[in-house]
């Protein structure tokens, strides 16, 4: 068993969620560049953390986080192994967060609270330190295991209401880092146009997510055919710079220590959006 001496890597207020696929060299410099503090690799990264490790080497001050490895397709003894290079290699600057992902999307998907408390004890077992881990948490179970065996929570497709009772279970010590989408678009109509197919397929098809929608009092009825407009406009924010700023720093006001936004569509290089936001938030 290999420790690493650890303590939970800064994150800065703000940061930019991608998908590893969407996730290059030159990406990771521009978010350093631009003073965002986190770097946040989503699309379940494999477990050999290669991905996590080019973003790594192509800054210097970067912190850069998976936001999930998902329990399921990684084994936690790779994970454990890669998790000891990156730490080892970038002390202070990578922080591993993990999750069940989706049971539609996962054959083995049994038991998931059991199943993250038996990878949580191989982490243990490997010497990965609580520290240097959040989990991918929405209900408050999970959020109660995220308390007690990591250094937070990573929600995502959350909004501020989720956030300020993520807190409360979370007490006030532990990193509190939830994800939300944006578009920069002010006509509403474009926007939702832009924001509504990424949210509804596949998250308003996934019950670990409509259920927390549920319990944030969303009716089926709002959740169903691709998401009411009240919805939509609650998960993506849309609008000026000023406009985006102001809604995603409504998760700050509400318990959270930083904010992964995350630029949509997905398939556009986040980096000229990046910049505009940059400029509204270091004025700040």
């Amino acid at each position: 068993m290999t420790m690493t001496t650890t303590t939970t890597p800064p994150l800065g207020t703000y940061g930019l969620w991608r998908a590893a696929p969407g996730v290059t060299s030159d990406l990771a410099s521009t978010v350093e560049q631009l003073g965002f503090g986190t770097l946040w690799i989503g699309g379940s990264p494999d477990a050999d953390l290669a991905i996590v490790e080019t973003a790594l080497e192509a800054t210097t001050s970067l912190t850069v986080a998976t936001g999930i490895v998902n329990i399921w397709s990684a084994d936690a003894r790779e994970v454990a192994a890669s998790y000891h290079r990156l730490a080892e290699r970038f002390p202070g600057r990578f922080l591993l967060g993990i999750g069940t992902g989706h049971p539609e999307a996962t054959k083995e998907y049994k038991k998931p609270y059991a199943a993250m408390v038996e990878y949580l004890d191989v982490l243990d077992e490997e010497g990965v330190p609580a520290e240097g881990r959040v989990l991918a948490a929405l209900g408050p179970r999970v959020m109660q295991l995220a308390a007690d065996r990591s250094a937070g929570a990573h929600p995502y497709l959350t909004i501020p209401e989720h956030t300020r009772g993520a807190r409360e279970i979370l007490g006030p010590d532990k990193i509190l880092a939830p994800e939300h989408k944006l578009v920069l678009e002010a006509d509403p109509e474009r926007a939702r146009e832009i924001g509504r197919p990424p949210v509804n397929n596949p998250y308003l098809h996934l019950r670990n997510y409509t259920n927390n929608l549920e319990r944030l009092g969303y009716s089926p009825e709002e959740i169903a055919d691709g998401g009411s407009d009240r919805l939509i406009d609650a998960l993506v924010a849309h609008g000026s710079e000023t406009d985006i700023v102001d809604a995603v720093t409504e998760h700050l006001t509400a318990g959270a220590d930083h904010v992964a936004l995350h630029v949509l569509p997905d398939d556009k290089d986040p980096s000229d959006d990046l910049r505009r936001l940059a400029e509204v938030i270091g004025g700040r």
